[in-house]
């Protein structure tokens, strides 16, 4: 068995399986996902403190559209499969986007399922998630990436029925500049430019119903994770900035999950630095339309 400190993972996500009493966790598990690709692995656990594995659950085809930069995995039941929504950096352009993957059972193995990226092919995307709205209708979410736009993006598309493809056009949903707590991001490649970062969408509902997003960007060149509410209760917003930060302490790119007992739980990976990545849980509450985490001032 293995603890959270033995495990270097990026963009956590955990999927609950009630009728094994189970928690998986998948994430970006190469050693180094800045380069070539090998796959994606995936942890099993009861309680969240002790875990088996890893587990392979993805390894590509030599014809796969990728082989570099495999990234932040979420893995969905749905419709009596399991799909995964994972970025990829293609072959052909050189530019992020966000696939789809299936599988009947949690751990794999996951094939290719939908054409390659169902993100706009000219667009640089990543961090594809699912959210599926109260009519059943399938929706994406997912970032517009900085390094393209300058001032990163949040986007929203509608999927096919079977997760396979797109059905509408982007729908711009927030940009990162919005945010009263972030901050321009200086990255070492561009030193003379300053920009604004999204990463890692996920939405959830709160006790109350209300519709929140989780995403990732910086403050003052390190890590943080915020929160957006939807006006509408729907995918497509209005989006609301929560005025201050969930995390800030150099930890993000996350995903809410409810525990057995019912408690609804938040997993980032911090810190933010290569090798040194884990996954760390923390109890989230919402009051008044605000969330943060449980006895914590983050």
């Amino acid at each position: 068995m293995l603890d959270c400190k033995d495990i270097q993972i990026r963009d956590p996500f955990v999927l609950p399986v009630q009728g094994e009493g189970k928690y998986y966790m998948f994430g970006s598990t190469d050693k180094n996902i800045w380069g070539a690709g090998t796959g994606f692995d995936a942890y099993v656990s009861r309680d969240l403190l002790h875990w088996e594995g890893p587990h392979p659950v993805f390894r590509p085809d030599v014809d796969f559209f990728s082989d570099t930069n495999f990234w932040a995995p979420e893995v969905y039941a749905y419709d009596g499969r399991y799909y995964m929504f994972a970025t990829f950096r293609r072959r052909d352009n050189a530019l992020l986007g966000t696939a789809v993957l299936t599988a009947d059972q949690p751990l794999g193995p996951f094939v290719l399922h939908s054409d390659g990226p169902v993100t706009p092919a000219s667009w640089s995307s990543l961090d594809g998630s699912l959210f599926v709205d109260e009519d059943g209708v399938p929706w994406m979410v997912f970032c517009h990436e900085w390094q393209q736009v300058g001032d990163g993006e949040v986007c929203a598309i509608r999927l096919s029925s079977d997760l396979s493809r797109a059905e509408s056009e982007p729908v711009l949903l927030f940009r990162a500049s919005e945010a009263a707590w972030a901050t321009p991001y200086v990255s070492p490649r561009y030193p003379d430019t300053a920009n604004y970062v999204t990463d890692g969408p996920f939405l959830f509902r709160g006790e109350t119903g209300q519709l929140y997003m989780l995403w990732a960007s910086f403050i003052d060149n390190q890590y943080a994770l915020g929160v957006a509410r939807s006006e509408s209760g729907q995918a497509t917003g209005p989006w609301v900035q929560q005025a201050e930060p969930l995390f800030r302490n150099d930890g993000g790119h996350g995903m809410v999950f409810r525990m057995f007992d019912d408690r609804q739980m938040l997993t980032i990976h911090a810190p933010n630095r290569t090798p040194d990545e884990r996954p760390i849980f923390l109890e989230l509450i919402e009051r008044d339309g605000v969330v943060r985490v449980k006895d914590s001032d983050q």
